[in-house]
């Protein structure tokens, strides 16, 4: 204990007399670990904003969704159908007979077609580009939403054709500020419709903010301002979440036959293994473990990163251990020569560095939480749920690295002074 203490005194000391060689060695430790705190924040909120989604969703809804047909299986597969939507293919084989079809499923409570397109909405010469969520009033059960003023659209508004629209808080509050906007006339592509309702706060989930959406019903969008008569998503509510895999099953058996695909030869691996299908189903709780799966990989991936970045920072440490060793060449000879052992000079060297990466340790902990306290701060305020929370582990790394590398890039300067000829170490520089 006592060799420590003093190894600790000398290691102050030394620091005080090499003090920008050693700021500089503690700045690289100090990037890698505070990327290693961030790199575990984000994830934790990550997970949050993928829970959130579920529970806003439900756990007991199931999706389908258009996708561009693939020859090729599983990410590939999924990388080539979502390039062709980008670049503007269209799938419009999704439509009222599959709902219908889906509706009749025993285990199915309740379902609703979807519609999704970026319009500009006009109200006395303002205009807002916004996303129109044409939809059915099953939508308020499904997605668990509220209305905070008036009402919502009904099915037999929808059936009617009626131009009427609920208004998402953020949009209300553009457009008319305090004002009522009940009863008000908003002009999507110049179609005339009357606001009905305003949707409570729901925030944003991945890139969609709900509070800047409008919803219409979907058989008006489509007959009277789109001109379509096909969804991109088909939501359905289960009564027993038991026998989910058996409903997706018969969900993805109504609609091959309805759009004419023959079922595949091979069993389906994964979420993205659809083949030739022109849809995808996925439950919100299977989407979460995908998601989930994914970012576990990117987790690793960023960490292999950021030890690469340690590893920058650690020869850092070397070479001011090296110069430190190199100046104090004839203390290291006087101590041999008064009776220190060889193992008192590593220990001695050890301490430094160690000492070094753990400054840099401590310091970029404190940076990580504050730059992961901002990121929050700024997702929260920009509608995401986003939750501040970095869990044990990135604590434990963060020590454990800042040790390891320590003694690792520490020990061949420490060896080198321990072996040391008393005599030559005296003589040095003379």
């Amino acid at each position: 204990m006592n060799n420590i203490i003093s190894s600790l005194e000398l290691a102050l000391n030394a620091f005080k007399s090499n003090k920008t060689r050693t700021a500089l060695a503690i700045l690289g430790v100090t990037i890698g670990i505070s990327s290693i705190i961030i790199v575990f924040s984000a994830g934790e909120g990550i997970k949050s904003l993928l829970a959130d989604q579920v529970e806003s969703f439900g756990a007991d809804v199931v999706q389908a969704e258009i996708k561009i047909p693939s020859s090729k299986k599983g990410y590939a597969g999924e990388r080539q159908s979502a390039m062709s939507l980008l670049q503007g293919a269209q799938v419009t084989t999704m439509k009222s007979d599959d709902l219908k079809d889906i509706l009749e499923l025993p285990n199915v409570a309740d379902a609703y077609g979807l519609f999704m397109t970026q319009e500009q909405i006009t109200y006395r010469g303002e205009i807002e580009n916004t996303i129109v969520w044409a939809t059915s009033a099953s939508f308020i059960d499904i997605d668990q939403a509220g209305v905070d003023e008036g009402r919502f659209f009904s099915d037999a508004e929808n059936r009617s054709l009626a131009q009427v629209i609920v208004l998402g808080s953020g949009i209300k509050e553009k457009l008319f500020g305090d004002s009522d906007p009940i009863d008000r006339t908003i002009r999507v592509r110049n179609v005339r419709f009357r606001v009905i309702g305003v949707m409570e706060e729901r925030g944003s989930i991945m890139t969609f903010n709900f509070d800047d959406m409008i919803y219409v019903p979907v058989r008006t969008l489509q007959k009277r301002v789109v001109g379509v008569d096909y969804f991109v998503n088909i939501l359905a509510k289960l009564h027993n979440m038991d026998f989910v895999d058996e409903t997706m099953e018969e969900m993805r058996g109504i609609m091959r036959e309805n759009h004419n695909i023959n079922p595949p030869d091979e069993i389906r691996e994964s979420i993205f293994d659809t083949g030739k299908d022109d849809f995808r189903i996925v439950s919100m709780v299977e989407a979460l473990e995908a998601f989930d799966q994914m970012y576990s990989t990117i987790t690793l991936v960023l960490l292999a990163i950021v030890a690469i970045s340690l590893i920058v920072g650690g020869v850092g440490v070397m070479n001011v251990m090296y110069v430190i060793v190199n100046e104090r060449t004839p203390e290291i000879g006087l101590r041999k020569a008064v009776g220190a052992k060889n193992n008192d000079i590593m220990l001695q060297f050890l301490v430094e560095s160690v000492l070094i990466t753990l400054i840099g340790g401590v310091v970029g902990t404190v940076i990580g939480i504050l730059i992961s306290w901002g990121v929050t701060v700024g997702a929260t305020s920009a509608g995401f749920s986003w939750n501040f929370a970095i869990p044990i582990e990135a604590f434990v790394t963060a020590l454990l690295f800042s040790v390891v590398f320590g003694i690792a890039f520490g020990l061949y300067p420490a060896r080198k002074a321990a072996l040391m000829d008393p005599i030559e170490a005296l003589q040095h520089n003379k």
